[in-house]
């Protein structure tokens, strides 16, 4: 009987995890939440996530992969192992899987994410790079004599590809995202105002009254700490101040875009003008993202179907197209083989 084939998109924010067959099988919060004292794991996805910011000095939550890479090993293994593991329960034969990683990650860094991925239960990884992911899960015809345009907004980085004929013309990956704009509303919030507040309340407000452009003026109320008084205090925050907050990275976004473009065939820049620009990742659905890239570049910018899991379902597709590939994507089984006997899950 084969095996499972696997897509896991480990994102910075989320880790996503579709099966051949089934679509996306796993959607939980990159986090785990371990015991300060030896490390023992209390907790994992969404219930660690509940915990950031919460937690008393005995129990540390964790987010082990930063930027769209591993930046704690030991953490993202046992997490990764969870997840494989309530995707696989009662499987015989270990899975196949492919993970995408983005384009900017070095060899140790793309060596890491597979020792993690294969010592969850993996029998064999292939690599994907997100933006490919993102162009696959789209369901754009990538083999197609003419240019496709992703702009991939993740967590902890932004992807830009234009692809044809299977391969990559022109990609670029910043280590910029929806993380970023969490940190930067943190440190807004308290410069104008006065208001500490912790992660959870800027991503929640960035969700809710966030704009990338000028419209109607949304508030909300955010709950925190007087920086000077340390008491609890409310304060009323309009969607203005989120968009001032983001605009330092809302800019780095545009101007890769911009450089992607420049850096294309003219003949695939033509396509891209007739076919427009597909936005997929969470980060897409900030509210004027797709009217701002469309004015910063004089191309249309649509939102992609399912946007957070166009990565997730591309990156399981992928497996079918080793060896078919111009570029982006990678059988590195020789490499996995060795490892695989030495990780028993």
């Amino acid at each position: 009987m084969p095996g499972m084939d696997l897509g896991i998109d480990l994102g910075t924010s989320q880790v996503v995890i579709s099966a051949a067959g089934r679509g996306v099988v796993l959607k939980e919060p990159a986090v785990i939440a371990v015991d300060s004292q030896d490390g023992h794991m209390i907790a994992c996805g969404k219930e660690a996530y509940e915990m950031l910011g919460r937690t008393p000095d005995s129990i540390t939550a964790v987010r082990p992969v930063v930027k769209g890479v591993i930046s704690d090993y030991d953490y993202a293994r046992l997490m990764l192992r969870v997840f494989v593991r309530k995707v696989c329960a009662y499987k015989l034969l270990k899975p196949r899987a492919a993970v995408c990683l983005p384009a900017s990650v070095t060899e140790v860094e793309q060596r890491s994410a597979v020792e993690a991925v294969l010592s969850a239960g993996v029998r064999r990884v292939v690599v994907i790079e997100k933006a490919v992911a993102a162009a696959i899960g789209c369901g754009l015809d990538i083999a197609a004599p003419h240019g496709n345009m992703v702009v991939e907004l993740g967590g902890g980085t932004t992807d830009v590809v234009v692809m044809s004929l299977k391969g990559i013309s022109s990609v670029e990956s910043i280590r910029v995202g929806g993380d970023d704009m969490d940190e930067a509303i943190i440190r807004h919030l308290r410069s104008r105002y006065g208001l500490v507040t912790g992660r959870l309340t800027a991503e929640q407000l960035k969700k809710t009254i966030g704009r990338a452009v000028p419209g109607e003026i949304l508030t909300a109320r955010a709950r925190g700490r007087d920086a000077l008084s340390g008491l609890p205090r409310v304060q009323e925050v309009t969607s203005d101040d989120i968009r001032e907050a983001i605009a330092e990275q809302l800019d780095e976004i545009v101007k890769t875009v911009q450089r992607v473009l420049e850096s294309t065939p003219p003949e695939l820049v033509g396509d891209v003008l007739t076919e427009g620009i597909v936005l997929s990742g969470g980060l897409a659905q900030l509210n004027g993202l797709a009217q701002l890239l469309s004015e910063s570049t004089g191309v249309v910018c649509r939102l992609a179907e399912n946007p957070e899991d166009c990565v997730a379902l591309g990156t399981v597709k992928a497996i079918q197209y080793v060896n078919r590939m111009a570029s982006g994507v990678y059988d590195i089984g020789q490499f996995t083989n060795t490892l695989t006997d030495a990780y028993e899950p």
